[in-house]
């Protein structure tokens, strides 16, 4: 079956799940309103950086990517729906490359969406503060922020596709980007500059002294969601359904 019809019903099966209806949603929401509220701290704090104050709702907001990839791919597994899904796309790399095209594009839109939506928003109460941004860096925080969202929405579908579980990647991932990066990072110092969540994230601030810059942290963030969708493939091609 050639591919685009395969994309298709992938894009299909993802706008009939019903647990996927508010997690697009969430990202937009979240994301604007915590970098409003951050923005609102930042802008009695003349030493912060706006644009990681305009986006920093990101953060948050990544949890509703994550919860997107893993579900996405977790559907197949209940009831045995893979079955059905590989008796009728029989290669399973092009059947799991459009289930990925299907999480990632709609990932990437709305951050697209969401990071113009909060910078403006953010800008509008950081008022004077935001005078420093120039448009080069503003457009590459909007850009940077669909790009990791997407990102970390495909290192949670690769995840999924390995442990077999949404249940299994969302209940380790989600705790390693809420508590455990900041504890490996306040012990392992400038490595730590490398996990997944602090790599990518480098993008959305005006400067880096790190190891990292923007894009390079990015480039980081792909290697990790790289290495989970081949992990993931993997699992998915040598194992039967």
């Amino acid at each position: 079956m050639p591919f685009t019809p395969v994309l298709r019903a992938e894009a299909l099966k993802i706008r009939t799940l019903r647990p996927l209806y508010g997690t697009l949603p969430a990202v937009f929401l979240v994301v604007t309103a915590f970098s409003a509220l951050a923005a609102g701290s930042g802008a009695a704090d003349p030493g912060s950086d706006p644009l990681f104050a305009s986006l920093s709702g990101v953060w948050p907001g990544q949890i509703a990517a994550i919860v997107f990839g893993a579900l996405a791919v977790s559907a197949e597994y209940h009831g045995n729906a893979i079955r059905l899904s590989l008796a009728a796309v029989p290669r399973r790399g092009r059947w799991f490359a459009a289930k990925l095209t299907a999480v990632a594009v709609p990932v990437l839109v709305v951050g697209l969406v969401t990071g113009l939506t909060a910078l403006f928003t953010a800008r509008a109460v950081l008022g004077g503060a935001a005078a420093g941004l120039s448009a080069g860096e503003q457009a590459r925080g909007v850009l940077g922020c669909g790009i990791y969202l997407m990102l970390i929405a495909l290192f949670a579908a690769g995840l999924t596709a390995l442990f077999r579980s949404g249940v299994a990647t969302l209940s380790t991932l989600i705790p390693f980007i809420l508590v455990v990066s900041f504890v490996i990072g306040d012990a392992a110092g400038s490595a730590a500059r490398f996990l997944p969540d602090q790599a990518g994230q480098v993008v959305l601030h005006q400067t880096s002294d790190g190891p990292l810059g923007p894009w390079s942290g990015l480039a980081v963030t792909a290697l990790w969601a790289a290495a989970a969708l081949a992990a993931g493939a993997w699992r998915l091609c040598t194992r039967d359904a």
